[in-house]
């Protein structure tokens, strides 16, 4: 009788569980369209450019025009069980975490969405911006533009037949999981290195973005991308010339 009582037990147990899967959107986040900070707190900073700067770290023009590149890209058909996060609030949801290094989980609770769906809308929306606006900002340089960055250089700076600024800086994380001594630097904390290639105009040129803590700047550039590509010449960089007024 016990092992009966115990097998009727586990299959209510079971019925539970599986009533409780069927809540797939909590109460809280019904309210998104009502309570939720993007409805109540956009439409003011919109009339407030200062407080619309300081909040999405860009001006209005600015986000306006990131929106419509991207749009297409991030926008979610609506269902009969609810209507899609709008484009404009996905992109409002980004905004708010990339500056700001806000958890998922606040993000979560003042826009009154899911933990999963903030994590999912931030990846989503950093994958559109990537696939839409690197090729604009970020193009492979030509021959010419080398040609260029060189001749900045020499006028703004004094430095003869350079192509580029490069250093690494370490950005502070808290150790991942069983990553041992990976990402432990020589300033004592975990870090992973944005190693970047810029212009005379501090524009980017090149980044790698990831690498261990614990590797060096040389050892980085050796094995991103960029330093495969300069080894193998693949890059359209000029032919070798003599020092301004020199033969050397």
């Amino acid at each position: 009788m016990i092992a009966i009582l115990l097998d009727e037990d586990e299959a209510a147990k079971k019925k539970i569980v599986k009533k409780r899967k069927r809540t797939w959107v909590h109460d809280m986040w019904k309210k998104r369209n009502i309570e939720g900070e993007f409805t109540t707190l956009y439409n003011e900073l919109v009339d407030h450019e200062t407080k619309f700067f300081e909040y999405f770290r860009m001006s209005k023009y600015s986000f306006d025009i990131l929106l419509l590149k991207i749009q297409d890209d991030i926008k979610r058909q609506d269902t009969h069980w609810r209507l899609a996060i709008s484009p404009m609030e996905r992109l409002a949801v980004t905004l708010r975490f990339l500056p700001t290094g806000d958890s998922f989980k606040t993000i979560s609770f003042s826009y009154r969405s899911g933990n999963s769906t903030v994590y999912q809308i931030v990846i989503e929306t950093c994958r559109a911006i990537i696939h839409r606006l690197m090729p604009e900002v970020m193009p492979p340089p030509t021959e010419d533009r080398w040609e260029q960055i060189a001749q900045d250089f020499w006028m703004l700076w004094n430095l003869p037949n350079c192509l580029g600024a490069i250093d690494g800086k370490h950005v502070t994380i808290q150790a991942p999981p069983n990553s041992g001594s990976n990402y432990y630097n020589y300033k004592k904390t975990f870090s992973i290195v944005l190693l970047a290639l810029v212009d005379a105009h501090n524009n980017f040129i090149a980044v790698d973005v990831g690498s261990y803590g614990k590797n060096s700047d040389g050892g980085i550039l050796a094995h991103s991308n960029l330093g495969k590509a300069l080894e193998n010449n693949s890059l359209k960089i000029p032919e070798s010339k003599t020092l301004p007024g020199t033969n050397t």
